[in-house]
């Protein structure tokens, strides 16, 4: 009988792999009995996330790398088709935010530090295209794979203050298009592209916009829970099926799309 969902044994890279999300997804892969290459900018992240995937075991590797360096991005790569042999998939959850990219209470548009919104737009854009661009070579070699990028419910409508952030998730969206189709048309139908689009997950980047010292929500936080129908945040792991089925041949004729992972957040009215 044909497991649709084996993804066993697949070797699997996946950028800002010590985060909470990323982090998260990289160790369930583990558990699945794929091998895992997590990448970094920082070594102690590194070294937290190997620390974890020790309780695990199985095959992994961890690696500092800059998503905005090609030359480190193809040094990497070189190490990892070396060590492992091959590169199944990518995915892309290097990104992030800064303060002066967002619009914080009291201020306007007029109060963006350009400088930071140039950052993120980097950080968050150039960020996935330069590593699909590498790793995505080594997986068009293999003949066969998939890319999955990280958008975000701040893509596809206004989310306030985030400015920065939602412009460059909203080119990820566009970019997953674009290069499903390219990878299909010039590549065939076994290399594949989309993308999740996570609701509202807690994380250290945004703890303190949404829940307040003693744990309780802010205002913005309030306000998301009551925009999200199943009325709480979303937790990591809740993004493993949706991977695990991307990452899987039970979605071989999916590409090209961004899944909602929001507790309802993109379909609700708000009435």
């Amino acid at each position: 009988m044909i497991d649709l969902f084996n993804i066993n044994e697949k070797v699997i890279v996946v950028t800002g792999g010590a985060g909470v999300l990323g982090g998260s997804i990289a160790s369930y892969l583990l558990t699945q009995g794929v091998h895992v290459v997590v990448l970094s900018r920082s070594q102690s992240s590194i070294d937290t996330q190997l620390a974890i995937f020790e309780k695990i075991g199985g095959n992994y590797a961890g690696y500092v790398c800059d998503v905005l360096d090609e030359g480190i991005l193809e040094n990497t790569k070189n190490i990892i088709l070396e060590k492992f042999g091959k590169i199944d998939a990518l995915i892309n959850a290097a990104g992030g935010n800064m303060p002066g990219a967002t619009i914080g209470p009291g201020k306007n548009f007029f109060d963006l530090e350009a400088e930071d919104f140039r950052k993120v737009s980097q950080l968050n854009l150039d960020g996935t295209v330069l590593p699909s661009k590498v790793f995505g070579e080594a997986i068009v070699n293999n003949g066969k794979g998939s890319i999955i990028n990280v958008s975000s419910m701040a893509a596809a409508q206004a989310i306030t203050r985030v400015v920065g952030y939602s412009a460059s998730k909203a080119a990820i969206d566009n970019f997953t298009k674009w290069l499903a189709t390219e990878f299909a048309i010039k590549f065939g139908d076994q290399l594949r592209v989309n993308a999740i689009a996570p609701g509202f997950f807690i994380g250290k980047q945004n703890l303190r916009l949404l829940t307040k010292e003693d744990g309780s929500y802010t205002d913005r936080g309030n306000t998301i829970i009551q925009n999200t129908p199943m009325g709480r945040f979303g937790e990591s792991q809740e993004l493993n099926g949706t991977v695990h089925w991307l990452l899987s041949d039970a979605a071989a004729f999916v590409t090209g799309i961004v899944v909602p992972i929001d507790g309802g957040f993109s379909a609700f009215s708000g009435v």
